[in-house]
């Protein structure tokens, strides 16, 4: 039974290695977003509604049942697709993704949603040196040792896929907001307590909406997978054995 595990935003599939070792995994299915860490395909438009597609796609032609695991944008295309059916999925795992009408991007988000600033940002970020860009995010929560791998890949085709990305997403929470409701697979909510990219109350208030178990992640933030893979791999191993 395959397990399929899906990045976010700035990523690429690395982030999954130290949780899928932790789990044992040995037929899992590392997506790669187009343009994350790769090229992006001719044609590709890295709107929010085409990654959804893609996604779709990519679950469409795994031979199932699935274990869906998503993180980030990751977890936020999957409300979409599993919205829209089930897509041979068996149960998914996510980090967040409630949308609602009272859905708000954070500060960083709203910045690459503004033209101008957004490019000025990702210029800055793209054209500093490795020890900068590391830095940069190690101070919104990578670890220090995986921070150089990342940063390194983070290129202009991730950054300007980035822009639009988040440019289309602006009323995402009324968009996609209601697919949440129509999802069938059972879902295991993981609340990393010290994401500082998430509100209070999300994580829970997505719980509540699935119908599905919580389990905190006490101490972590938005990298949980890089920062201690563990306590998210236990949570996980219990609630694959329990659909």
């Amino acid at each position: 039974m395959p397990a399929v595990f899906v990045h976010g935003v700035p990523e690429t599939p690395t982030i999954w290695g130290p949780l899928v070792a932790e789990l044992g995994v040995h037929d899992a299915v590392l997506l790669q977003l187009p343009g994350f860490g790769c090229s992006l395909p001719a044609g590709f438009d890295p709107t929010m509604h085409r990654y959804a597609t893609w996604l779709a796609d990519e679950l469409d032609a795994i031979e199932g049942p699935i274990d869906l695991v998503v993180h980030d944008w990751g977890a936020l295309l999957a409300v979409k697709v599993l919205g829209d059916g089930p897509h041979g999925v068996r149960s998914w795992v996510t980090d967040g993704a409630n949308l609602d009408a009272e859905f708000r991007w954070h500060d960083t988000a709203k910045l690459w949603q503004t033209p101008g600033d957004g490019e000025a940002m990702m210029d800055g970020f793209v054209g500093a040196s490795s020890e900068e860009r590391a830095a940069l995010l190690v101070g919104s929560g990578v670890p220090a040792d995986v921070a150089p791998a990342m940063a390194a890949e983070i290129d202009r085709t991730m950054a300007d896929a980035i822009l639009v990305l988040y440019r289309s997403a602006v009323d995402i929470g009324n968009e996609w907001g209601p697919a949440i409701d129509a999802i069938e697979p059972p879902a295991l909510v993981l609340d990393a307590a010290e994401d500082p990219f998430r509100r209070p109350g999300l994580s829970a208030r997505l719980a509540t909406r699935l119908g599905a178990e919580r389990h905190e992640l006490a101490g972590q933030g938005h990298w949980w997978m890089l920062d201690d893979p563990a306590p998210a791999a236990r949570a996980i191993t219990t609630f694959w054995a329990n659909v």
